[in-house]
This record gives C-alpha cells, sequence and structure tokens, in this order.
C-alpha cells in the first residue's frame, strides 16, 4: 500500500515509519520538525519513503498528499511529557484540535474522491487518565468521567472526529492508543522548559530516559515525582509500531479501537531501581528521595490488551529488561554529544 504517515519525524513515527518500509510499503512521510528541529532518521533514503516538509495543519498540502494514497495515518500532534501538560495546556488543545481537523477533512475528501481505503489515527492512554476501570478496557472512555488534562481531553475529542467522520461521510477508521512508549530517538524538544530534580537539570519529562539521565549523571539519592507508586506499562516503539502496522494491513482492525501496550505492570519504583542496578550494578546501595508530584501525574495506567491479542494476534513482547539494555546506552551516547 501506499501509505501517508504525519508526524513521521516524530518519536513513534519513526519507529512506525521504519516498520512499514521493512514491510513493503511505500511510504510519504509529513513533518515540519517542530518539536525536534531538522534531522535525518535512517531510512531518509530509502527507495520506498519520500519525505515531505510541511505543516500538518495545511489542509489542501495533505489533501495534495494523500490523493493517491491508500491509507493515512494522522500520527501529528503536539505530545510532551507531564511538564509539558502544564506548560502549554492551551495550545495542546488548540493546535492539536486544528491538526485533527486538517487531517479529518482531507481524509474524507481523499475517501470521496480518492482511493484512500481509511485513517488510522494515533489516540492516547491518556484518555483514559481518569478511569477506576483496571486493567482498563476499550470503551471505558466513554464510561469514565472525562481527562481533567487538555491534552487528554483533547485526545478524547479526536476520537469523536473518528465518529463523526464515519456517521456523516461513511470514513473507514482505526483507532490505536499507544501505552507509555520507550525506545531510542526521543531528543529534547525545541519548547522543553528545564526542571530541577534534586541536583540534575531535565528538559525531557519522560520517565524512563529522565531516571536513565540522573544515574548515569550520578545522582545518588535518586529524586522521583511522588510516591514511586504510580503503575506503567513502559512499551517498545517498535512493538508499538508492528501493532499499528498490524491495524493498518488487517481486515478485521476496520472500524475498532484497540489499546496498544505490553501486558506488564511496572511501578515506577521498580523502574527506578532496576535502571540503577543496570548501571551501578548490585553493589551500590539503591536511595530515592521522592519530590512533590505533578498535577496531572495519572497514579494508575493498565490497560487491557486482550482485545488486540484475540482480534489481531498482536502481543508486545519486548522486555523492560531489553528496552532498557538499549536505551541506557543510546541516552549515554547523547549526553555525550550534549544532544539530552
Amino acid at each position: 500500500m501506499k501509505i501517508l504517515v504525519t508526524g513521521a519525524a516524530g518519536f513513534i513515527g519513526g519507529y512506525l515509519v521504519e516498520e512499514l518500509l521493512a514491510a513493503g510499503h511505500t511510504v510519504v512521510g509529513l513533518d515540519n520538525f517542530s518539536k525536534y528541529g531538522p534531522l535525518e532518521r535512517s531510512f531518509a533514503r530509502k527507495d520506498l519513503y519520500t519525505f515531505v516538509e510541511g505543516n500538518a495543519k495545511d489542509a489542501e498540502l495533505l489533501r495534495e498528499l494523500i490523493s493517491d494514497c491508500d491509507h493515512f495515518v494522522a500520527g501529528a500532534a503536539m505530545i510532551g511529557g507531564i511538564t509539558y501538560f502544564h506548560a502549554f495546556a492551551y495550545d495542546l488543545l488548540a493546535e492539536n484540535e486544528r491538526i485533527t481537523a486538517a487531517a479529518f477533512d482531507a481524509a474524507i475528501h481523499a475517501h470521496r474522491h480518492g482511493k484512500l481505503q481509511k485513517i488510522t489515527v494515533l489516540s492516547s492512554s491518556m484518555v483514559f487518565e481518569n478511569t477506576t476501570e483496571f486493567p482498563t478496557p476499550e470503551g471505558a472512555q466513554r464510561r469514565s468521567p472525562p481527562p481533567a488534562s487538555t491534552y487528554g481531553f483533547q485526545k478524547l475529542a479526536t476520537e469523536y472526529f473518528v465518529q463523526g467522520a464515519w456517521e456523516q461521510y461513511k470514513l473507514p477508521y482505526t483507532i490505536v492508543r499507544p501505552f507509555n512508549c520507550v525506545g531510542t530517538g526521543e531528543r529534547r524538544a525545541r519548547s522543553d522548559h528545564e526542571v530541577l530534580s534534586g541536583n540534575i537539570k531535565l528538559a525531557m519529562s519522560h520517565v524512563v530516559p529522565d531516571l536513565v539521565q540522573k544515574v548515569l549523571k550520578g545522582q545518588d539519592p535518586m529524586h522521583i515525582l511522588g510516591s514511586g507508586n504510580q503503575v506503567r506499562h513502559y512499551t517498545y516503539g517498535g512493538d508499538l509500531a508492528r501493532g499499528i502496522r498490524v491495524c493498518i494491513e488487517n481486515p478485521k482492525a476496520m472500524n475498532e479501537d484497540f489499546n496498544l501496550s505490553t501486558a506488564v505492570p511496572t511501578t515506577v519504583l521498580e523502574l527506578a531501581e532496576v535502571i540503577w542496578k543496570k548501571i551501578h550494578g548490585p553493589s551500590k546501595e539503591f536511595r530515592i528521595v521522592s519530590d512533590a508530584p505533578f498535577e496531572y501525574d495519572v497514579q494508575m495506567r493498565s490497560p487491557d490488551v486482550s482485545k488486540a491479542e484475540s482480534l489481531l494476534g498482536f502481543r508486545a513482547e519486548t522486555s523492560l529488561s531489553e528496552i532498557l539494555d538499549e536505551v541506557i546506552p543510546w541516552i549515554a551516547e547523547q549526553i555525550q554529544l550534549c544532544q539530552i
């Protein structure tokens, strides 16, 4: 298939484009480098890949790019860690609504007048921000109180765009919700604000790279946000990309939504200790200090992943230990290069 991917230079987008190219698809990638600045991915010069630098809010550009595509992955968005939710509360809502509207306008037109078969929308686990159902199944976003953060609320609104486009224009869709993507390639964003955590300045505000940086830079005791009992499902970017590809290719994904995640829960405290021991070894005592948490630091984020496995045969299988064995050396290299 020929597939348009917006947000192609982003963190998940990079993994996805690589996965799609490896599967033999022709990919058109769109990004304006607004998050990380200009960069070139390893796949940038592959024959099946065409990159266009442009704004995903530009509906006319999207119409042009999507005109002969079979599929559209709407992945562009303002996105960041927990400090991002507070620093850009309005922009996350306003900018992402504009991006979403442009994507659906173009997709509806291409489905009606071109060859577009389906749109796959990257939503977020934050639609379940206030759920009390654990493990959280697909559908709980409609039964739970709405998200408190503007980011989570807008991602939920994106899923209503899906509903509206299907009800009025019969635009086929799949909704995917990645949970806590971890991997290499995530750099300091242009708009990131430095936050002091103990004696270490951080800008990324994603828990895995932040904790790895603290240990590599010698912080002892390690500072963590809150009690450390927050539960997450740290999922490898390559696994998420494979899951999204399966959603694109498998006809059983048509007009369905899927939680894409590892099934393994991990507390922040457990994560911190694993990182500590991988870097320091077993001999150095693991010590922590708890700092005040952020307002939108969700305490429990634990998905039910049975639907993707039963319907699509997808399972995220890369262990946290394997992920860290890849991520820790990469972050160490980025520190040396002063990229993070």
